[in-house]
């Protein structure tokens, strides 16, 4: 197990009836004005935006509205958001929605002490000073709602890029599972493969990190049983409520300890799906690749890849894990190739160049452009 620093300063509150905590934390913070970002408008026809604003209303906190935020969050939305902030002079961003309203969110508070928020994702500036970012989470996902991390798109140059800074980490997250009832089975199921890939993307970097590996096996079944009952009855507030804690759990540090950074190579490659057609959701994109990413590692470390077969998915083989796993993704509604993704042939040298313009693919082992090709024309 490698050696590693844990940090997570977030503060949850879980459960029904906790967004009655939302006011009062903002008030101890000395919060006076917040700019709540949201996206589409479902949060007024499910409760959440009453249930947020009235408990603003009664800790006597002002806000300023920012909507349209759309799945794949784009830089241009950001830049609109900042702007509005700094007009409206608030103090913090409160993110209402899924991750990427929360990864807008932290963006436009990284942006709003900064020339141009881009410079950040493309590494060219330092974060010193970022507005304080609350969020009332309504899709479990991404993890975003507990980690310092934020993925922008920026539709001119066809770029997704990720950045991430202790500043980003939210103050409070609140966690309703009630408030994801009224969800679609798509959005559900993409939500728990968004939270599969991130567990997976730690899983196999370190064989010894047995303890954390433990968890990640835990956390694996426990999104496969739990979204078994959500496709069926997406009501059933315990397997909501699970469902929720393992997205969260599965990218807020835990998952990855010991495991010296993880691997990142399908979020890499899935970041091109979705930048190249935004209307791919992030979820779908990884449950394409994943399975394809394990197929051709398995063959460099049998061992390895074999025990995840066998504690995840209760099978002896790789081949029949992966099965399994690809069953399941099938199961759910999901698709399993590139070409269900609505992504033609031609644009694989596309999606290649683009993937190729990324600094490092992989970590557990280091993909050439021959390998990515590879994985391409094996998930198409």
């Amino acid at each position: 197990m490698d050696s590693f620093t844990f940090y997570n300063p977030t503060r949850v509150h879980f459960g029904k009836g906790m967004i009655n905590m939302l006011g009062r934390e903002l008030e101890a913070l000395g919060i006076n004005k917040c700019l709540l970002i949201a996206g589409g408008g479902s949060i007024k026809e499910n409760g959440v935006y009453e249930d947020v604003t009235g408990n603003l209303n009664a800790h006597s906190i002002s806000w300023t509205e920012g909507w349209g935020v759309q799945a794949n969050p784009t830089l241009h939305k950001v830049r609109q958001l900042i702007t509005q902030a700094r007009d409206e002079q608030v103090d913090a961003i409160l993110a209402v929605g899924g991750g990427s309203v929360i990864d807008t969110a932290k963006a436009v508070a990284a942006g709003f002490y900064l020339e141009d928020v881009w410079s950040i994702f493309r590494s060219e500036a330092k974060l010193e000073k970022a507005l304080p970012v609350f969020t009332v989470l309504t899709l479990s996902a991404t993890g975003s709602e507990m980690n310092s991390f934020a993925v922008v798109s920026n539709t001119e140059t066809k770029q997704k890029l990720g950045t991430g800074h202790p500043l980003l980490f939210p103050k409070v997250t609140i966690i309703d599972p009630a408030y994801q009832t009224s969800l679609p089975k798509q959005q559900t199921v993409n939500g728990a493969l968004d939270a599969m890939a991130h567990v997976l993307e730690y899983y196999f970097a370190v064989r010894e990190a047995h303890a954390t590996r433990a968890i990640d096996n835990s956390l694996l079944k426990t999104i496969v049983e739990m979204t078994d009952i959500l496709v069926n009855d997406p009501n059933d507030l315990n397997a909501r409520s699970n469902l929720a804690w393992c997205a969260t759990l599965a990218l807020n540090g835990i998952s990855g300890a010991g495991m010296n950074g993880g691997d990142w190579a399908c979020h890499t490659i899935e970041h091109a799906f979705s930048a190249l057609h935004p209307h791919i959701a992030h979820g779908a994109g990884l449950g394409v690749i994943f399975p394809v990413w394990i197929e051709y590692m398995a063959e460099r470390q049998p061992s390895l890849f074999g025990i995840w077969a066998k504690e995840v998915w209760g099978e002896p083989s790789i081949a029949m894990g992966l099965n399994r796993f690809r069953a399941k993704i099938k199961q759910w509604g999901s698709v399993l190739s590139l070409r269900d993704l609505g992504i033609k042939s031609e644009e694989l040298p596309v999606l290649l160049d683009m993937i190729m313009s990324s600094t490092r693919i992989g970590g557990i082992s280091k993909f050439t452009r021959e390998d990515v090709e590879a994985l391409l024309l094996l998930a198409f």
